[in-house]
């Protein structure tokens, strides 16, 4: 049996949409629960699935929900790629990409002109195992 990944919870989700909103401006609050649940379930509901589903895969489809459902009132981007960011950094990854690129993606997304398949495969290129630290 595949060991299961380390999924974001609503608390933390939350917690990074209130960080992004303190540091870059907007409203915080959660618009609808519900789409926020569905959001964070559709990484998992894909790994139980579908077998074939590797971390950027997982990645991706978390960070297209969040995206997509706009769950929060302002900062629902940010909120997506940086729990995208995050989820990786638990596995061992990271996102080597600059930041006009970042934003360019993120606005694609939300504006319906990149689906969860291109964001897939964006990752593929721009994701990089993260060395080991040995000294802080």
């Amino acid at each position: 049996m595949r060991e299961q990944p380390q999924w974001l919870t609503a608390s933390l989700v939350q917690a990074i949409h209130l960080r992004q909103i303190r540091e870059h401006g907007g409203h915080y609050g959660v618009r609808d629960r519900n789409l926020l649940e569905s959001a964070l379930a559709r990484p998992m509901n894909r790994w139980l699935h579908e077998g074939d589903a590797d971390i950027f895969v997982l990645a991706g489809v978390l960070c297209y929900a969040l995206c997509r459902s706009h769950c929060f009132i302002d900062g629902n981007k940010r909120v997506a790629f940086m729990a995208m960011y995050t989820f990786l950094g638990l596995h061992g990854y990271e996102i080597e990409a600059p930041e006009p690129e970042i934003v360019g993606l993120m606005l694609a997304i939300a504006e319906g002109n990149m689906g969860e398949p291109e964001l897939v495969e964006w990752l593929k290129t721009r994701g990089r195992s993260r060395a080991p630290q040995l000294w802080p």
